[in-house]
């Protein structure tokens, strides 16, 4: 293997959370923890518990019930908690001034606010949802962008028992409507309209068309834009509502009661309803946040995810809140009013965790970007990042950003786990693009056709045993659910995702399952053709699709979007490429060029619609795409 290109000093181990764990029992290695928590989980989760400080209205009685088999774990049975109670509520109390938020708007204004300025503010707007008559168990939709309100709408929900669905703010009627009524939403939080690159936009005929034939009863709309004004509906000023007393007791939750529900992207056709619960989701955000990010009370996160996204349920809101420390809401585009707009962020506030999405590195990267010849990183200590795989190209850009110093906390997951599964830990060495190893108390394996563990080569990744952020079923689709997950093998969670993992125990992203190409027999994953094709200077991004073909059986497409250089690089370049970097039987049959290609608002290759669009046939569900003008560029060969 290569040598490593990071490798940390004692003390990024030596300082962390997770190393306070592992001196609390007395063990010497992430090796030795993640090996312990696998042999007792019930050991494991209790430990993460106490150690992450989750209170408890009333005490557990066992960690995990396991009677209904692997698929419906209970964690954490008759324990009584609430998120709320353990987060925000907590350190309004034990730390009142400490900052919990900085809200940032892409106009540059900002307003900062302390623990107990927001239990304050959420207290408010509980009651004002008490007010309307909402109770436990019912379902508030949030349609909001990245503003103050819809965090406290989120907190508001979770402090009196209701269950949150975040609905990103940039889908249309059609994706907005699915997840309201599938949801049984009967509250929808919505904006008079918000500011994106300068440019107003209107929420209100999207809301109107969506809201019908659902239940929705109420919509508070908050002041942002003054755009709409949602005449004939019934509707409540956000300003009225939370114009409550600022008393408020958080009501005591049972541990599997559901928390929020949130729909998975929906590159796969219909979204799926994932289902996380109070207790469970409690202790595996804290987890994550502590042991993965290591995010300490100092600390000051940015992360421009979306609260519509696993991501930024964890980090922004759930996660950063349970750790005590501060996270920057940012409402606006990453690269406006120019390409520096994140690095004066991070400079002006001096931020110590610095979250990006491989796609936004990618965005960065193709424009020039080089932030650390006018910028200082001096303050930020990590970079996490998450969303996709990420290629080694963009990995050493972002290293380098850090002066090859600072650690690239590469992670991967997903809304079904409630997290992360893989990720880089403190005090690990590094090669580039590695999502480091499994989480301690996630018994993650890699697997061949026979559930049997490999090493040194491609293999499915499978998890043996629950965890307490493991989904609880998908809304509405208990058949799905366990065909989706647990139909692959007995007992055992089936991701969907091929990885890797080198001779040093470093694991790495491959693609999905339903990503692989058999050329001849051989498998290929999308991935590492993607990979092969990023490597070229010219080349920004890349998507890989097979086609049929009468002699290999699949025959290669690669689309990719070059880096807008006045010499363009050809199909023929990026074919020629590939085949020297992986071998003949990987040259393309076919290379076009598009101008970006069809993501959905996180940043992910819709590659089925590639296909369709090449090939002629349905392409399903087109909602969650976030730039459709594109698909005109895609040529027709079937």
């Amino acid at each position: 293997m290569p040598e490593y290109e990071f490798v940390p000093p004692p003390e990024h181990l030596e300082s962390s959370n997770i190393y306070r764990l592992m001196q609390r029992h007395g063990i010497s290695s992430l090796n030795d923890l993640s090996e312990r928590a696998v042999r007792d989980p019930e050991w494991f989760w209790q430990s993460v518990d106490g150690d992450i400080g989750i209170r408890w209205f009333r005490q557990y009685s066992h960690v995990l019930d396991a009677k209904n088999g692997a698929a419906w774990t209970r964690w954490f049975p008759d324990g009584q908690t609430n998120i709320y109670y353990s987060s925000v509520e907590k350190f309004a109390e034990t730390d009142p001034r400490r900052t919990a938020y900085v809200f940032v708007s892409e106009d540059g204004s900002s307003e900062t606010a302390t623990y107990q300025e927001i239990d304050t503010k959420v207290s408010r707007l509980a009651n004002g949802l008490l007010s309307l008559g909402v109770k436990k168990g019912d379902v508030i939709a949030i349609y909001m962008p990245m503003i103050q309100e819809a965090i406290l709408a989120i907190l508001a929900a979770a402090k009196i028992g209701a269950v949150q669905t975040v609905i990103f703010s940039g889908y249309g009627a059609e994706s907005l409507h699915t997840r309201l009524h599938d949801s049984g939403a009967t509250v929808l939080f919505v904006t008079d309209g918000y500011t994106r690159k300068g440019k107003k936009i209107s929420q209100e005929q999207t809301v109107r068309d969506a809201i019908r034939e659902t239940r929705v009863k109420k919509t508070i709309i908050a002041g942002r834009a003054g755009l709409d004004c949602y005449e004939g509906m019934d509707t409540i000023h956000y300003d009225v509502l939370a114009d409550q007393s600022d008393v408020c007791p958080t009501v005591p939750m049972d541990s599997e009661d559901p928390l929020f529900i949130l729909y998975t992207s929906g590159t796969t056709g219909r979204p799926k309803g994932v289902v996380q619960p109070h207790g469970g989701f409690s202790v595996f955000a804290g987890h994550q946040t502590a042991y993965l990010i290591d995010a300490k009370k100092d600390d000051l996160l940015f992360w421009p995810a979306d609260i519509g996204w696993i991501t930024g349920l964890v980090w922004n809101v759930y996660g950063i809140m349970l750790a005590g420390a501060g996270a920057i809401i940012y409402d606006g585009a990453i690269d406006y009013p120019d390409l520096n707009a994140v690095w004066r962020i991070i400079a002006k506030y001096r931020v110590t965790i610095f979250g990006i999405s491989p796609t936004a590195a990618r965005m960065l990267k193709k424009h020039g970007a080089q932030p650390q010849k006018t910028h200082s990183f001096e303050t930020v200590k990590r970079i996490p990042v998450t969303g996709e795989p990420l290629d080694e190209e963009t990995w050493r850009w972002l290293f380098e950003l850090g002066g090859k110093k600072i650690p690239i906390m590469n992670l991967s997951g997903g809304t079904e786990i409630g997290g992360a599964m893989l990720s880089v830990l403190p005090g690990m060495s590094l090669r580039p693009s590695t999502v480091g190893m499994p989480v301690p108390g996630m018994s993650v394996d890699c697997v061949d056709e026979m559930c049997m563990s490999v090493r040194k080569k491609d293999g499915y990744l499978v998890v043996r045993s629950p965890w307490p952020a493991m989904t609880r079923g998908l809304l509405g689709d208990e058949k799905g659910y366990i065909k989706t997950y647990w139909s692959r093998f007995e007992n055992v969670w089936f991701h969907g995702d091929y990885v890797f993992v080198d001779a040093d125990g470093l694991w790495y992203m491959r693609g999905r399952t339903d990503d692989v190409i058999n050329v001849s027999g051989h498998r290929m994953s999308t991935a590492e053709i993607e990979h092969a094709a990023i490597t070229h200077e010219g080349v920004s991004d890349a998507a890989t699709v097979a086609i049929p073909d009468d002699v290999t059986g699949e025959a290669i497409v690669i689309f990719y979007v070059g880096d807008g250089r006045p010499d363009r690089v050809s199909g023929a370049d990026v074919a020629a490429l590939v085949a020297q970097k992986i071998g003949k039987l990987a040259r393309p049959r076919h290379v076009f060029e598009l101008s970006a290609m069809p993501k959905t608002a996180t940043g992910k290759t819709m590659r089925r619609v590639l296909k369709a669009r090449l090939l002629g046939t349905d392409p399903g569900d087109l909602s969650p795409l976030e730039n459709p003008q594109v698909l005109d560029e895609i040529p027709h060969i079937g």
